[in-house]
């Protein structure tokens, strides 16, 4: 039985691949201007990673079933049905992390807090889809006026001696303040400390409606930001943990849905 997650977000899409029970191969990439396109190279890749590719491989008539999610979930043409990142985060986070209670998802453009129960039914959530604060975006663009790279970000943030305040939760503002900050001689170091703070601040606020509960379990891209983490961490006063591969989240939990439409 060979079944795939895609999970076209707006910054990435990503594709897991599941065979017989097991996941074999997993892929991540830039979603660009094309959803259909990214969707189709992104699942090619898992394949790929699988070794499963072959240059004759039909994707409708070769899986058994396929799950999208994702904002681009209903541009995916060779899935057999949508269903939404909510659900999906929320199967794949208890796959991996059976005492999952609460998921943090920071993506590219939009951020969440889920609640689940002991068996991973989603049990509330709020979502953050109409600002760019407290998001992915909201760290490039800081990155970029600081000039340093989106990676640099969270290793530097946790050299901070003394953490800048952002007290803008607007991204224009915010890039606003961080000039006037920059102008009056504070450190990089304490301004991407600031920055890391402002997202972490934005999220827990709004994750307060679902409540924080252990385990916690912090996925997306945003994820991967060290300092983010630690921000996150003292914010809620909980540890959190990260998953191997926080990106493919959602792409596992459609894979897992999809795994179980068969059964």
């Amino acid at each position: 039985m060979l079944v795939a997650g895609v999970d076209v977000g707006a910054a990435t899409a990503k594709a897991v691949i599941v065979s017989d029970g097991k996941v074999v191969g997993q892929a991540v990439i830039p979603t660009g201007d094309r959803i259909v396109v990214a969707a189709d190279k992104v699942t090619r890749l898992a394949l790929e990673k699988a070794g499963m590719w072959r240059d004759d491989f039909d994707f409708e008539a070769g899986f058994d079933y396929v799950i999208s999610t994702g904002y681009g979930r209903h541009g995916v043409p060779f899935a057999n049905k949508a269903v939404t990142e909510i659900i999906c985060h929320a199967q794949g986070a208890h796959f991996l992390l059976p005492a999952t209670r609460t998921i943090i998802d920071i993506g590219g453009q939009d951020s969440k807090a889920i609640g689940l129960d002991e068996r991973g039914n989603v049990i509330n959530f709020v979502m953050n889809d109409k600002c760019a604060a407290g998001t992915g975006r909201f760290l490039e663009v800081m990155a970029q006026v600081l000039g340093v790279t989106i990676e640099e970000l969270g290793p530097i943030a946790l050299t901070s001696k003394n953490t800048c305040q952002i007290s803008s939760t607007c991204t224009i503002f915010a890039e606003s303040e961080m000039v006037s900050l920059r102008a009056e001689g504070k450190s990089r170091e304490d301004l991407i400390a600031g920055i890391v703070k402002a997202v972490s601040s934005r999220v827990a606020v709004m994750g307060k409606t679902v409540g924080f509960k252990r385990d916690v379990v912090f996925t997306g891209g945003v994820a991967k930001n060290v300092g983010v983490k630690k921000a996150l961490e003292e914010e809620i006063k909980m540890e959190i943990v990260v998953p191997e591969e926080p990106q493919t989240m959602g792409a596992l939990g459609a894979a897992l849905l999809a795994k179980a439409e068969l059964s």
